[in-house]
Parts: C-alpha cells; structure tokens; sequence
C-alpha cells in the first residue's frame, strides 16, 4: 500500500503560482512513478504531469508545456508540481498518483494509488 497526501492548493489570481506537493508513505517511493490529473466540476479527470522512478522522464500535455513542471525527491518520499502563469481554466482538484512501472503514464487507468485531492482556485 501507498499513502499519498497532496497539498500546497488555494486560491490565487491569475497569472500567479502555486506549488503543490505530494506526500508518500509505505511501500519504497523510488519505485513508484508519479502522476498529477485534475478535475474540473462536470468534467472528466485529466493528466497533468508524470515522472519516472529514476527522474530521467517526465511528461506533460501540449496544453501545459512551459507552465507546469513536475519533480521529484525519493530522499524525502515527495513528488511536486510547480504550476506558473496561471489561469481560471487550471481551476480543479488536483490529484496525485502513484503507479507501479506503468506503460502509459497518462491515462488515469494506469495508476494504482491516488490522493485525496487538493483545490486549486484560480481567479481572473
């Protein structure tokens, strides 16, 4: 079992920054390749970003290159996304994720592990 906790979320006015953090506990983090989604009310849930267990890939959509990075630390159990330039329509839960060797880092299906989610507000 993985325990994740997700936090860093709150509102912020468009243009700003925000980091959010994912906390891991139980089995080896090192292990474990990391995802963010986020859901926006009404709307499925989306990929965001993803890096592997030895830190040498990480992904994104097209739509969020540039703005959004995501990184780990396997020393401190910790996976981050630092989110620039902010709009409203990055307004959502967002999720973080933990998958074990997965084959396809973007789809929601492949991951074993999630939070319980945290807020991002972003006002215009």
């Amino acid at each position: 079992q993985v325990q994740l906790v997700e936090s860093g979320g709150g509102l912020v006015q468009a243009g700003g920054s925000l980091r959010l953090t994912c906390a891991a506990s139980g089995r080896p983090f090192s292990t474990y390749a990391m995802g963010w989604f986020r859901q926006a009310p009404g709307k499925v849930r989306e990929f965001v970003a993803a890096i592997r267990e030895s830190m040498a890939n990480t992904y994104y959509p097209d739509s969020l290159k540039g703005r959004f990075t995501i990184s780990r630390d396997n020393a401190k159990n910790t996976v981050y996304l630092q989110m620039n330039s902010l709009k409203p329509e990055d307004t959502a839960v967002y999720y973080c994720a933990a998958a074990k060797s997965p084959r396809v880092v973007t789809a929601t299906g492949s991951y074993d592990y999630w939070g319980q989610g945290t807020q991002v507000t972003v006002s215009s």
